[in-house]
């Protein structure tokens, strides 16, 4: 078995280029059982390229976990074999990838003009941006809290009626880049609100009562890099001292127990924290935003995929939050709510000990800096397509999410502090 591994390792170091095809792209799904099939899996991601899909490191795999990872096409049937003959339980999940890419496309609405049904590249959605507040100037007003590494304007929405004193809440989108449903979400929620103002009761009470501040994509040259050269890329896009490999993970890159635990200190790897916390430009124009309104904001949202979960703090100890029942409750409730629509079953609870721990997180850092509203949520699917969600999911996940939202929403406006 050894013997396998190193010979899929020798070959491992050939070209690997793009506008990367994935053509013969494997997604596996395994459950190490033990300690012993724990370490298959290491001794494999130290032989060849593997990339980590759920958990998103192979440091955080453990026993009875369900892992999902990717490999190269000229890998894959090593791969198998391998598994096969260590007898780690696993199933594929995606048997060509390049086919489910082509696949995600299938939204009947193929058009360059926005739409909400689709997938939009950042050209479409920053457009889109000027476009719903010029349109809803009672209701929405754009602004920019900061430019990415490669120079881009990070657009922030405001939404609400103008009133005093207004208390607010923050979501954003598009953190990690290959995650797609997530800015998706962000662009269906100012639509929901600027459609269903005055129609529907609830959304006309929260945005009277509440302002909205909707980050639709953190990281967007990521978000670019993605829709153009790799889409399965996942962190920003900054130079990285004393090497050739780019970007940090926005989510390890905040100041909570910074890379402590669950993040890497090696810039070539997906979950990479960064030289220092907040180094990269987006993280930290979403905090110094945070902190100019920490005395307003009340609630923190944020949207990313895969595996249907909502979660709350904390990531980074196992300790519980001392609030812990209260967004226990609330978490319930809301998932409560989303599976009312399409029976969709979320899991809900501290990240920690829902999924692995983590630092470094944005949830866990808002919720430390006094928000004590502060969820995670990992949209749609469990695996069955991952990442590259195909479009005809798009509006029904949108639409159960946003059940959740609002009651999230209307509980903060009912227990202000």
């Amino acid at each position: 078995m050894w013997a396998l591994l190193v010979l899929i390792g020798a070959a491992a170091v050939s070209a690997h280029l793009q506008d990367l095809a994935f053509d013969g792209q494997k997604v596996f799904r395994v459950t190490p059982q033990n300690a012993e099939q724990v370490e298959i899996i290491n001794s494999l991601a130290s032989n060849i390229q593997v990339d980590f899909w759920q958990p998103d490191s192979v440091t955080l795999v453990r026993p009875k976990m369900q892992v999902d990872f990717r490999v190269e096409a000229d890998k894959s049937f090593e791969v198998e074999d391998l598994l096969k003959e260590s007898g780690v339980e696993y199933r594929v999940l995606i048997d060509n990838l390049q086919a489910a890419l082509d696949a995600q496309f299938d939204s009947k609405a193929r058009t360059t003009r926005h739409s909400y049904e689709k997938y939009n590249n950042w050209e479409t959605i920053a457009a889109w941006t000027a476009d719903i507040a010029a349109q809803n100037p009672d209701l929405v007003s754009r602004s920019v809290i900061g430019e990415t590494y490669e120079g881009r304007p990070m657009y922030l929405l405001k939404m609400g009626k103008s009133g005093p004193n207004k208390k607010a809440i923050f979501m954003d989108c598009g953190f990690h880049a290959r995650e797609w449903i997530s800015p998706a979400f962000c662009q269906w929620f100012v639509k929901e609100t600027v459609e269903t103002y005055g129609k529907d009761t609830v959304m006309t009470t929260l945005l009277n009562s509440l302002d909205f501040y909707v980050l639709p994509v953190v990281n967007i040259d990521g978000y670019v890099y993605a829709w153009t050269k790799d889409r399965m890329w996942r962190k920003t896009r900054s130079k990285n001292a004393g090497g050739t490999c780019r970007g940090t993970d926005p989510n390890r890159n905040f100041n909570a127990a910074w890379c402590t635990l669950g993040a890497s200190k090696n810039p070539c790897d997906s979950t990479y924290c960064g030289s220092a916390p907040e180094s990269e430009k987006e993280t930290k124009a979403l905090a110094d935003f945070i902190r100019e309104h920490l005395s307003t904001v009340k609630a923190y949202l944020t949207i990313h995929s895969y595996s249907q979960l909502l979660l709350f703090p904390y990531s980074y100890t196992q300790e519980l939050p001392s609030n812990y029942e209260e967004l226990n409750s609330i978490a319930h409730a809301a998932s409560k709510q989303l599976a009312s629509l399409y029976n969709t079953k979320y899991t809900y609870g501290p990240g920690a000990t829902t999924i692995y721990p983590a630092a470094g997180g944005s949830d866990d850092w808002a919720y430390d800096q006094g928000i004590k509203y502060s969820f995670t949520f990992e949209l749609r699917d469990t695996g069955r397509y991952g990442f590259i969600l195909p479009e005809s999911q798009i509006k029904p996940t949108c639409e159960e999410t946003l059940l959740a939202v609002k009651y999230i929403a209307n509980y903060v406006l009912e227990h202000l502090y």
